[in-house]
């Protein structure tokens, strides 16, 4: 198994979730990563039965980076804890279609998920089911019409950076689902989970975990900085 693990004791497991792969068994019926880590654990430590193992948050299939995972039941409900408690802090790189003008800022929308066609819609605050939205960004780099940013999430929604930036008209490059008028089939997206910070669930000490996309994949390698930061980590 070619996934590579971050952080491993007896309560947590972070690894680094390969893109284009489900989080967890969708109608596809790809190979998804919970079962695939399920299965590894069984192997690498010899064990009989069914191996528990509870993911905490998602990335959507097409984002890579950090994710993690409880391996007993009291670490899953603790850091479920601290994930509604806005604990867990998440922080992103992207890249995005066009030049963002503002160095930094805070986004706030409000979200509604159509189910039937699995996608997000910013609305009015008023819309039945919207849902608050907040995230941060800082500019990076700029070159070559599009923008390296830096995201750190307040809330946690489904496909909310990707729906919020392209409310700002700055779409994520690669995203055929919502930027589809500015991005060509077969453009792999440009979001990578990055870091996760927490007080872990059980021994009460921070942890820390950076993950960085590989540089020599299109839109990865045009940023110098994101070669920089890899080297320091």
């Amino acid at each position: 198994m070619n996934i590579p693990i971050l952080y491993e004791d007896n309560h947590l497991l972070i690894v680094e979730k390969p893109v284009n792969m489900p989080v967890q068994q969708d109608r596809t019926n790809d190979r998804d990563l919970l079962n695939l880590l399920k299965e590894d654990i069984k192997i690498r430590y010899n064990k009989r039965g069914n191996v528990y193992l509870s993911l905490i948050h998602r990335l959507d299939r097409p984002v890579g980076g950090a994710i993690v995972f409880a391996k007993t039941s009291k670490a899953a409900s603790r850091m479920s804890s601290l994930l509604r408690k806005r604990e867990i802090h998440r922080t992103y790189l992207a890249v995005v279609r066009g030049y963002v003008k503002k160095e930094e800022e805070t986004l706030e929308h409000y979200l509604r998920k159509n189910r039937k066609v699995n996608q997000v819609f910013a609305v009015q605050p008023h819309v039945n089911d919207a849902k608050q939205a907040i995230l941060h960004y800082k500019v990076l780099e700029r070159k070559n019409n599009l923008t390296l940013l830096h995201i750190k999430l307040q809330t946690g929604r489904s496909h909310q950076i990707r729906v919020q930036l392209k409310a700002i008209g700055h779409p994520l490059y690669g995203d055929q689902k919502y930027g589809a008028h500015v991005n060509k089939v077969g453009e792999q997206i440009a979001l990578w989970a990055n870091k996760l910070s927490f007080i872990h669930p059980v021994k009460k000490e921070t942890i820390t975990i950076t993950s960085m996309p590989n540089d020599d994949g299109s839109p990865w390698d045009k940023w110098q900085l994101v070669k920089e930061i890899k080297n320091e980590i």
